[in-house]
């Protein structure tokens, strides 16, 4: 058996963690693909700066301030207009997947309309959102928090330090849950305590927690498929979405070559591939490592079996150990390539009030974050946003009950009453999580003319562009001309956002299909979508 350390003293924190942050965000979008995956594989490993140009290059939905304006002021006064029927394109798109009309519902609204809806089915019936569920939670976020937000990660520290520069003592870190700490972020704070002085430890690794209340960790996974990373859940020291990015190299010679990110100081891998010259076909198991804790604090990860040549290098993405096992390994492995020493152990714990400050680590801002969840449809993160909404409004510990009342709260200040919503975790990722497409087309009204407007809708994937929308409509006139977040679970599939239309005018679009058939639907999304883009013009009635 061959065993090798997963550390890599050669570590880029540059371009690799730039290149994994974005790959495992959107391959997290694999929780709202649970029987359709393409959704998944649309993610792209653009920077957030590359992203900004990207969505400037491709244009965003013409907006009109002032009538929004009006718009969201008269959203409670309809006027009693009956809404047209949907789209002979639309309804012919349902008729092939078999869906009926009682499980659908769509409400499509002109901006500056008044709140006059041109499509209205089913509009105020409570429907799964599946991740459209997920513009709730960003949308108060933002407007609550502010786009230019950021999550604390500290470390203090008690004990003397001597001149060898070993504390006799404990570190503690203590998390606000940064949904984004992933190794080119987590250094910083390593650089900032070697800074301090400090570089050993001969005390305990202590993890500070409390800004979560206990009830939000270890919750039951979404499905059967526990190492998926879709089912992380939320945590105040979330690291590298708490998964590992496996990726496996054959070569001619008969090995298997196995890189790991992020490295985990515990963590060592038992690679027992051999490479064959047959076909490359199915599910290729050996590419599955079996993750599990041994003996003496180690986590081993181990591939067995036969990996065709042909099948060439493959990534796959496990979401493995509890939290605090895996924040630990990860802050050990880069404590350790940066020259400190540890020769502790480590525990869960509050800070003392009496140990000093020795690092502050502040995240990327809000809109950024925002981006990474809308864009690429990541559901850990939103769950670690939602929590803060209600520990940073209210009164850490953060617990789910504590963060859907700040959010109701600001829906009805905001004159958003969401008839049918039921927050779960924020993310929707869940079957309790409801809302109506009226509830949700009213949100996207009062988003628009929002001072957080801007920042909002550039998070949203852009059709045939970026984020989960990349690989749609790629050859249709809406190409680059909406801006819309999807939604995926099994039997359901959903859409939510805005859409520029050739006309020049804009439009609030949000779909919802609840169907054991809702996957051969997707179809009528994209129909529905290129309809609006054309003008949104029927027959015989108001355009």
């Amino acid at each position: 058996m061959h065993r090798a350390p997963s550390q890599n003293s050669n570590i880029s924190f540059g371009r690799r963690w730039r290149f994994f942050t974005a790959l495992a965000v959107a391959l997290s979008a694999l929780g709202v693909s649970i029987s359709a995956p393409a959704e998944a594989r649309s993610g792209n490993g653009s920077t957030a700066e590359s992203q900004k140009q990207t969505s400037r290059q491709a244009g965003k939905p013409s907006v009109k301030r002032a009538a929004a304006k009006a718009a969201a002021r008269n959203n409670f006064q309809r006027v009693a207009v009956p809404a047209g029927p949907l789209p002979p394109t639309v309804m012919a798109a349902l008729a092939r997947a078999h869906v009926p009309l009682s499980s659908v519902s769509v409400v499509v609204e002109r901006i500056g309309s008044a709140g006059v809806p041109l499509v209205a089915l089913n509009a105020n019936q409570p429907m799964m959102p599946a991740s459209t569920m997920k513009l709730v939670t960003t949308y108060t976020g933002l407007s609550l928090l502010g786009p230019d937000y950021r999550w604390k990660t500290t470390a203090y520290a008690d004990g003397e330090v001597d001149t060898n520069g070993i504390l006799h003592g404990n570190l503690y870190i203590q998390g606000t849950g940064d949904p984004k700490l992933v190794p080119e972020e987590l250094i910083d704070l390593v650089n900032q305590i070697r800074r301090n002085g400090i570089a050993g430890i001969d005390g305990a690794l202590v993890l500070d927690k409390r800004y979560f209340d206990p009830s939000t960790r270890d919750l039951p996974a979404f499905d059967a498929d526990e190492t998926a990373p879709y089912n992380v859940g939320p945590d105040p020291l979330l690291y590298a979405f708490k998964s590992l990015s496996f990726t496996l190299t054959p070569n001619p010679e008969g090995g298997v070559s196995i890189d790991v990110l992020p490295q985990l100081a515990q963590l060592q891998i038992d690679n027992e591939l051999r490479v064959t010259r047959g076909a490359c076909a199915g599910t290729l198991p050996a590419a599955s490592p079996s993750v599990a804790q041994t003996s003496g604090g180690f986590v081993q990860a181990s591939f067995v079996g036969d990996y065709p040549l042909r099948c060439g290098s493959r990534t796959i993405n496990v979401a493995a150990l509890d939290h605090s096992t895996f924040f630990a390994g990860g802050f050990l492995a880069l404590w350790k390539q940066a020259g400190g020493t540890f020769a502790g152990v480590t525990r869960e714990g509050p800070t003392p009030a009496s140990a000093r400050l020795v690092g502050t680590h502040r995240s990327p801002v809000l809109s950024d974050i925002v981006r990474d969840i809308n864009k690429f449809s990541n559901n850990v993160m939103a769950r670690n946003l939602f929590l803060t909404i209600g520990a940073a409004t209210g009164k850490p510990p953060a617990t789910t009950q504590k963060s859907a009342a700040a959010i109701t709260a600001f829906l009805h200040r905001s004159a958003l009453p969401m008839s049918g919503l039921y927050l779960d975790n924020g993310s929707g990722l869940s079957r309790e999580e409801h809302i109506t497409a009226q509830s949700l087309a009213d949100l996207l009204t009062a988003a628009n003319s929002s001072p957080v407007a801007q920042v909002f809708t550039e998070s949203l994937p852009i059709a045939g562009v970026d984020g989960t929308m990349r690989n749609r409509l790629t050859n249709a006139g809406a190409l680059g001309n909406a801006h819309i977040k999807t939604g995926t679970l099994r039997d359901v599939r959903a859409i939510a956002g805005y859409v520029g239309a050739a006309n020049g005018e804009s439009y609030v679009v949000v779909s919802f299909i609840n169907d054991p058939r809702s996957e051969a639907a997707r179809a009528a999304h994209d129909a529905l979508l290129e309809w609006v883009y054309e003008g949104a013009r029927r027959t015989g009635s108001m355009e």
